[in-house]
């Protein structure tokens, strides 16, 4: 058993170690629980005092609990513990008044106020406060101080009702010892706070956690030694601040306390915080591991794909996401652009905004980037863009009104819509809209240049742009024709106008490049602009299955296959049920007014084709059109054979038909060679009497129209004979051939298209009078029969072409019911006017 004075010695040590613990908490306290921070807290301000009766009451706060006096003392006596006590006492008030220099001078300055992990408030103290009566010790000492006493129990509980028990005790005793030195003590209460550990456990302490640091060192260094691209020392933290851990644990000053984040990452300034790994666990993996995922070495560090992993998977899914879009940014182009029979044209382009006012989810997704979608059209002004997949015929409806009037009266002359038009005792004064709907090189020369000799109609160009043929086809359909024209037209005097398209507007054949479908959305809007301002309509499909002709203007130039050769019987069969479908959704009562003729096909090229194969296909279609409800005359054309052949053919046809012919001088190499005043005297003499015989069913074959004509005197126009070719009026139309066909060739002056392709501004008065005395005589002659239509209304180069510009500079009639010349008048004098201009 030790001696008593061992006994004691052992509990001085003891006591003084308990001491301290108290004094940690009482440091901890007062530190965190500031006047500044409680300055408007009554119940802060109590618990605060009672933290400084605390912090002046610790170093007693063991001397006078008997119970705990004798369970850290054993068989001590109790009153020998308090002659201790105050001997202890004694010495605590002695250090207590030693100069405050003996304390560290490193306390770091602080500025602004931080929470600790238990929600209390800690103010961080600036440089001027050290000049207070009670500066503060150093906190990196104290911080270590707390973390040793926490780690040897500071939240024992028996000490801490010990402290309770004291207070109750001495409170009363203090009170006058306080009230008179509360200035002094509050002087040694924060002195008594910055108080050092006892040199011997210090020491211990110090032995201990330095043995660790050096056994840490060694496994740093013998780690270093395999680093082939960096071997210099990481970097350490010496002091660890407080603000990290509230209780840290306690590691003698000048040694290392854990590792910081570092290395390329750290350093390149991409780690957001620092992160400390403590010895003895804490947060995340331990410091080694964290070194070697952070190292540079490239057998320490992971793979690269490894520690970028997430890059590597956001690189993944961006990668992924642009595919996606491109590919239905594809899909989408080539469905707006050609890619399917269904698709029209990109509105990006669009000349309206009238979508402005419809959801696009009004339209259901298995009718986008259709013909039906008016996102997809160039041009929505004056369609009801209401979707509507209703059709008749297997036509769509789609962009007509549910309601018309038939009220309009194109001019004074002619009954409005809603009453018969007088055919056979009033003539037709009409007008193509050629070279729209159907292309035609020399009426828009403008699409067909830039490219190679190969592109020459319509199949070839559509084929030659690709993708960009639904756009660049419907822009030519948006911006050709308007509804200003239909507006002119009833200007102009005239009272029907004959509207071309094909077969590729209506039931498209799989294969083919034609624009498909897009020009039966304006064919609808024509025959509304027709109805808007009285004038009545002639359905012209100027282009069938096969090609009835193998001219460029049915849509491709070359062989005819319709009746014709190897695919001859199944091109006749398109084109009926082609009409099939046309005939039902014009036999509507909305169009029987405004659709008063309906043609059957432009042009078959009879001169070549079997005769009787094309008389019995027109029977059949015409009795097929008329069996689905067309109330209109039905007309067909003359095939090119002379018309006296008709006196006899196809006389016991069904009833409503007309007889349609073109006629031309331009094309007859015995018409285009006479001179000017022999051309009025062609038509007033021969033709005049030729059309009037027969349109006659005594003497002729019956009702007959004129559905082409024009008041051009030569084939100057370009590509009007095929795309590539010469002319006739100089002598170009074949290659080996020089022979010109014009007034002068034999004689001076030369032949020259020069004056015929003038602008028309250029035009000679006499010139003009020619031209329209010329057009007059032919109007007068066709007058005869049933009547007349114009070719054509609007060209792009060939002003002796287009009755437009002719109304607009002079050289035709202002009313077209009005003209100045009938035959019959005396030919006037065109002066000077040179034959071969």
């Amino acid at each position: 058993m030790p001696s008593q004075s061992q006994s004691r010695d052992r509990y001085g040590r003891d006591r003084e170690r308990d001491r301290s613990r108290v004094q940690s908490r009482q440091r901890y306290e007062e530190d965190n629980y500031d006047d500044e921070d409680f300055e408007d807290s009554p119940r802060d301000r109590r618990y605060r005092r009672d933290g400084y009766r605390r912090a002046r009451a610790g170093s007693r706060a063991y001397d006078s609990n008997d119970d705990y006096d004798r369970d850290r003392r054993g068989d001590v006596n109790i009153y020998g513990a308090e002659e201790d006590s105050r001997r202890y006492r004694s010495d605590t008030e002695r250090r207590r008044e030693q100069p405050r220099a003996k304390a560290s001078p490193t306390t770091s300055p602080r500025k602004d106020r931080t929470r600790d992990r238990e929600g209390g408030h800690r103010r961080r103290r600036t440089e001027e406060d050290d000049s207070s009566p009670a500066p503060r010790a150093h906190r990196d000492r104290r911080s270590r101080t707390r973390g040793a006493e926490r780690g040897r129990g500071l939240e024992d509980e028996e000490a801490e009702e010990a402290v309770r028990k004291h207070r109750r005790r001495e409170h009363e005793r203090e009170r006058e010892k306080r009230a008179a030195t509360s200035k002094h003590q509050s002087t040694e209460s924060s002195n008594s706070s910055a108080g050092l550990l006892k040199a011997d456990a210090l020491a211990k302490l110090r032995d201990q956690y330095e043995e660790e640091d050096r056994r840490q060192q060694r496994q740093a260094e013998k780690d270093a030694k395999a680093e082939r691209k960096r071997r210099r020392k990481r970097p350490v933290v010496g002091e660890q601040s407080r603000t990290l851990e509230p209780f840290p644990d306690y590691v003698p000053r000048g040694q290392s306390k854990g590792r910081i984040v570092s290395g390329a990452y750290l350093e390149e300034g991409r780690s957001p915080d620092m992160e400390v790994r403590l010895r003895g666990g804490g947060r995340g993996p331990p410091a080694e591991k964290r070194w070697e995922k952070e190292s540079d070495d490239p057998d320490a560090r992971p793979p690269f794909w490894k520690r970028r992993k997430w890059w590597w998977i956001g690189g993944a899914i961006i990668v992924v996401l642009l595919i996606i879009i491109i590919v239905v940014a594809v899909v989408v182009s080539k469905n707006k652009g050609g890619g399917s029979s269904d698709s029209s044209s990109d509105s990006s382009d669009s000349s309206s905004s009238d979508l402005d006012g419809i959801s696009r989810d009004s339209i259901p997704e298995s009718a986008r980037g259709t013909v039906l979608d008016p996102w997809t059209w160039y041009d929505t002004t004056d369609f009801n863009l209401t979707y509507t997949s209703e059709t008749v015929g297997g036509l769509s409806i789609m962009g007509l009104n549910s309601t018309w009037d038939d009220s309009a009266r194109v001019n004074d002359n002619v009954p409005p819509l809603n009453k018969p038009f007088p055919y056979g005792s009033q003539p037709i004064r009409g007008v193509n809209l050629g070279g729209w709907l159907s292309l035609e090189p020399w009426i828009t020369p403008s699409m067909f240049k830039g490219y190679s000799d190969d592109v020459i109609d319509e199949y070839t160009l559509s084929k030659q742009l690709g993708d960009s043929a639904n756009k660049t086809i419907e822009q030519h359909y948006a911006e050709f024709i308007t509804e200003q024209d239909f507006a002119d037209i009833r200007e102009a005097g005239l009272d029907h106008v004959r509207i071309q398209f094909s077969y590729w507007a209506v039931s498209p054949i799989d294969g083919e490049p034609y624009v498909p479908k897009i020009a039966w959305r304006y064919l609808l809007r024509a025959i509304e602009y027709c109805r808007k301002y009285g004038i009545r309509v002639n359905l012209d499909p100027h282009g069938l299955p096969g090609s009835q002709n193998g001219f460029n203007h049915s849509g491709k130039q070359g062989s005819i296959n319709w009746l014709n050769g190897d695919d001859g019987d199944a091109n006749a069969q398109r084109s009926l049920d082609f009409h099939n479908k046309v005939s039902k959704f014009f036999a509507q009562d909305r169009y029987k007014n405004v659709v008063t003729i309906y043609g059957l096909a432009n042009e078959p090229y009879m001169l070549s084709l079997d005769i009787q194969k094309v008389l019995n296909w027109t029977t059949a279609a015409t009795e097929l059109v008329q069996k689905n409800g067309i109330s209109a005359w039905v007309a067909f054309h003359d095939g090119f054979l002379n018309l006296s052949k008709w006196k006899s053919m196809l006389k016991n046809g069904p009833a409503d038909m007309l007889l349609d012919t073109h006629q031309y001088t331009i094309f007859n190499t015995g018409q285009i060679v006479l001179n000017h005043t022999a051309k009025v005297n062609l038509v007033c003499n021969d033709w005049h009497a030729m059309i009037g015989e027969i349109n006659t069913t005594s003497a002729g074959w019956g009702p007959t129209i004129c559905g082409e004509w024009s008041q051009a005197d030569t084939d100057c126009a370009e590509y009007l004979n095929n795309v590539g070719r010469g002319t006739r009026w100089e002598g170009t139309y074949q290659s080996g051939d020089d022979t010109k066909y014009c007034p002068t060739a034999d004689s001076a002056p030369t032949c020259s298209c020069r004056s015929a392709n003038a602008d028309p501004a250029e035009y000679s008065d006499d010139y003009k009078s020619f031209l329209q005395t010329y057009a007059e005589a032919q109007m007068s002659a066709f007058e005869t029969a049933m009547g007349w239509f114009y070719w054509t209304w609007h060209t792009e180069s060939a002003p002796q072409w287009s009755y437009k510009t002719g109304w607009q500079n002079g050289f035709m009639p202002s009313k077209a019911y009005s003209p100045s010349f009938r035959c019959g008048d005396e030919v006037p004098s065109f002066g000077t006017l040179a034959e071969n201009y």
